[in-house]
């Protein structure tokens, strides 16, 4: 691999494209360094399609094997499922959450199950944010529950039966998404509860999902006034390398929610928005949909340590959570004439 500046940051940015095959923006984007790689529903066809895809997209990096591709989705359950056809997606968790401990055990287990055969290396799930705002538009049936002690136990049973089945887990969306009224896909969100409210409601589902060893988790594109006034947590040094990882002591990988989502998008430049996430600490930024905003981020990055704004310190330090990531989960593609059955 590559060690130039530019191959080293676009390590710290996760992808999207367009269709059921890799196209040949995803393959500059490769080319430039990239080596992570998320698919959505416009990638899907039956669970075949889905494995040819994977292998494919997996196929793309110069040395699979030596130097692989992770491939991740979004496969919660409930509405927010990317494949159905041939796959067994659970309930929402709100059901799950009712059921208690095993149910959501059984449910890591059969994400494991269904999801590793095909490729995929690291499912973007649990949602660890509680229920607690019946006016909340995004979160909702995705949270186990509005008590964070059942969101905390249930999670942590989720992700441990996942992981124990060979799949990296991504607890999200911290510091918390559960008490907004706004959609941070469409509006950046301001929460104003104080820090002694988020100790007790918003934390303590990460905390536990952090103590079971979780391989990832995602930040939220909201502001938390009592954490830092006016900055979206996503590029908050405060919330990130702060609460999480020095007061909580995380040390896994650290990813963005998507950068090109309103909250962050309207609020500045793409190149902007990357640099200041990796400023704030986070790891792997994502970037689902647009070639010009994902090279751009590159760019911005690599620029920013060119001109000494980031340290190169900085970069490998992502670098290295990445490489142990990769190390316990991320895959080589299929041999050719295998199945991916459950």
């Amino acid at each position: 691999m590559s060690n130039s500046i530019e191959a080293r940051v676009a390590r710290l940015v996760c992808v999207g494209f367009p269709g059921r095959e890799p196209d040949a923006d995803l393959g500059s984007l490769i080319d430039r360094g990239v080596r992570s790689v998320i698919l959505f529903a416009r990638n899907a066809g039956d669970r075949k399609a889905v494995a040819d895809t994977i292998d494919q997209v997996k196929r793309l990096s110069p040395d699979p094997v030596g130097d692989p591709i992770l491939v991740c989705v979004d496969q919660e359950g409930g509405g927010t499922v990317r494949f159905k056809e041939g796959f067994d997606p659970p309930l929402p968790m709100r059901s799950v959450g009712l059921e208690g401990v095993d149910a959501a055990a059984e449910v890591g287990r059969r994400l494991a199950e269904d999801l590793r055969p095909v490729g995929i290396d690291l499912d973007l799930a649990p949602v660890m944010d509680v229920d607690s705002n019946p006016a909340n538009p995004v979160i909702g049936p995705r949270a186990f529950a509005g008590d964070p002690a059942i969101v905390a136990a249930c999670g942590v049973a989720l992700i441990e039966s996942m992981q124990a089945g060979g799949m990296a887990g991504c607890a999200k969306h911290f510091p918390g998404h559960g008490d907004t009224d706004l959609d941070s896909h469409h509006a950046l969100p301001v929460l104003r509860h104080g820090l002694e409210r988020l100790e007790a409601i918003e934390l303590p589902p990460f905390a536990a999902a952090i103590r079971a060893g979780v391989a990832a988790i995602m930040t939220t594109h909201v502001v938390f006034e009592a954490i830092d006034p006016g900055v979206p947590a996503t590029m908050s040094p405060i919330a990130i390398d702060g609460l999480l990882r020095e007061t909580m002591g995380f040390r896994g990988v650290v990813i963005s929610d998507d950068l090109e989502m309103a909250a962050i998008a309207d609020l500045v430049e793409t190149g902007e928005a990357a640099v200041r996430t990796v400023e704030a600490g986070v790891d792997l930024l994502l970037c689902c949909h647009l070639p010009d905003r994902q090279h751009r981020a590159i760019d911005a990055l690599a620029d920013a340590v060119r001109g000494g704004r980031i340290g190169e310190r900085r970069i490998d330090d992502s670098l290295e959570r990445l490489d142990r990531l990769f190390a316990a989960y991320v895959r080589p593609p299929r041999p050719i004439d295998s199945n991916p059955s459950h």
